[in-house]
């Protein structure tokens, strides 16, 4: 399970790159939007400013994110990606940093594609800093005893395809594609910032495998290295991040 508060002690950085995808959307009235992935509704409850005559839904696989977005009036419903496929009234789907979590995502994306209507939109932005010293760390931490018997099942290898695989997989679908990345750097306050970044993310399926003791030797082993590899400095650590942001619009 997700925990909306940590996820959102930097909701600000979190939030940018959602901004800056919906950005390049150029849909200029659709009449329904999907945030698939929606989270905890922060940034869903923002596309109605966006598109104000628009009806704005939003799915999450999370029990607590579907909570915590309900809780702020939104039309969120529990539902994973894998099991969802568009209706043709759907004019833009949105997926934020989720599709990372979906094995063999390119599949799941080129059925998308297929059921969309023509002229509907698909905006997905995914991490793409699996090979970053913050994810190598943890990967070199995972496979070393003892924790590779109890962690390695849970961990991820880079489960992102490069830019250009997903313009090829979305032309050959049909599409017209605006592809690029981003790398943000981000300026994070507070001890072990990056440990506690991860904390809301990538580290969270480890988190869920091991009880308080052994979390606790865990995060013990894996704070100082984060902290060699992202010194802080006037109070701040700096953390640069990765993303890759796809916008396709089907003719």
């Amino acid at each position: 399970m997700w925990n909306p508060e940590l996820y959102l002690q930097f909701a600000d950085e979190r939030a940018r790159p959602f901004h800056d995808l919906v950005a390049r959307i150029g849909a200029p009235s659709p009449q329904r939007v999907i945030d698939l992935g929606c989270g905890p509704g922060n940034l869903t409850a923002t596309l109605a400013q966006r598109w104000p005559g628009a009806r704005i839904e939003g799915f999450d696989a999370d029990a607590a994110m579907v909570a915590a977005a309900q809780a702020r009036g939104l039309a969120v419903s529990r539902l994973d990606a894998r099991d969802w496929l568009p209706a043709a009234d759907i004019d833009v789907v949105i997926s934020n940093a989720v599709l990372q979590w979906v094995p063999e995502h390119d599949a799941l994306l080129a059925r998308w594609m297929a059921a969309f209507a023509p002229g509907s939109w698909l905006a997905f932005q995914v991490p793409a800093n699996f090979g970053a010293p913050s994810h190598r760390l943890v990967d070199e931490l995972v496979r070393s005893a003892p924790w590779q018997s109890q962690l390695l099942a849970h961990w991820r290898d880079n489960p992102v395809s490069t830019p250009d695989e997903y313009a090829r997989l979305l032309l050959d679908a049909g599409s017209t594609i605006d592809v690029w990345e981003t790398t943000y750097l981000h300026v994070l306050g507070g001890d072990d910032a990056v440990f506690t970044w991860l904390s809301g993310t990538a580290l969270r399926p480890l988190r869920a495998a091991l009880d308080d003791e052994a979390w606790a030797e865990f995060s013990a082993a894996l704070k100082p290295r984060l902290a060699a590899a992202y010194p802080q400095r006037g109070g701040v650590t700096l953390l640069p991040y990765r993303r890759i942001f796809v916008v396709a619009h089907k003719r």
